[in-house]
């Protein structure tokens, strides 16, 4: 089994960046317990994806989530989206596994690419409601052989590929981005 130390948020982050920071000013942010999106304003001149705790995993999901944000979506902090923590009742915890599907399924085939272990997440630990982890799986893993057979949303693809090329091919990180962007054109 290989060790942690193969995926390195420094990695990730100089991905990510490279691909994205010029192009659509948006950069990779550690952060604190809970990940944001967070637009350019008057104090910060480029967006932010942040993800929580340093958690190499919360990083490829919170990028899913901005690979399939629009650019209307892109301008509004956590694109304009509804989140209530853990705890939330059934009817709450459907919505949040519908909107979960996509953002999840492309974090597995990014979570392939990088040739980790992914986990499916349904945030939902304190909820007083039983979870069907299995069917939310299934849902998931069904939306990502969708995308497999249809394709990735742009920079979803580009992001895979960078991905792939670094951990499976062993290429630089410089050229992994460059083919990225390549995929961008």
């Amino acid at each position: 089994m290989e060790g942690e130390s193969r995926w390195t948020l420094a990695d990730i982050t100089a991905l990510f960046d490279g691909l994205f920071a010029q192009r659509y000013q948006t950069r990779l942010v550690r952060g604190g317990d809970e990940p944001l999106y967070t637009p350019a304003d008057a104090t910060t001149p480029y967006h932010q994806v942040i993800f929580a705790r340093g958690f190499y995993a919360s990083a490829l999901h919170e990028i899913s989530h901005w690979c399939i944000a629009g650019a209307k979506r892109r301008q509004w902090e956590d694109y304009g989206y509804w989140y209530l923590p853990d705890g939330r009742n059934a009817e709450q915890q459907a919505a949040f596994e519908s909107a979960e599907i996509a953002p999840q399924a492309l974090e597995y085939l990014f979570t392939q690419a990088c040739g980790r272990r992914f986990h499916i997440s349904v945030d939902n630990l304190g909820g007083g409601v039983p979870v069907d982890r299995d069917a939310f799986q299934a849902r998931v893993m069904d939306r990502a052989q969708r995308y497999e057979r249809e394709g990735l949303p742009k920079r979803a693809a580009a992001f895979c590929h960078a991905l792939e090329a670094y951990y499976q091919q062993g290429l630089s990180c410089e050229v992994a981005i460059a083919q990225g962007i390549a995929r961008l054109q």
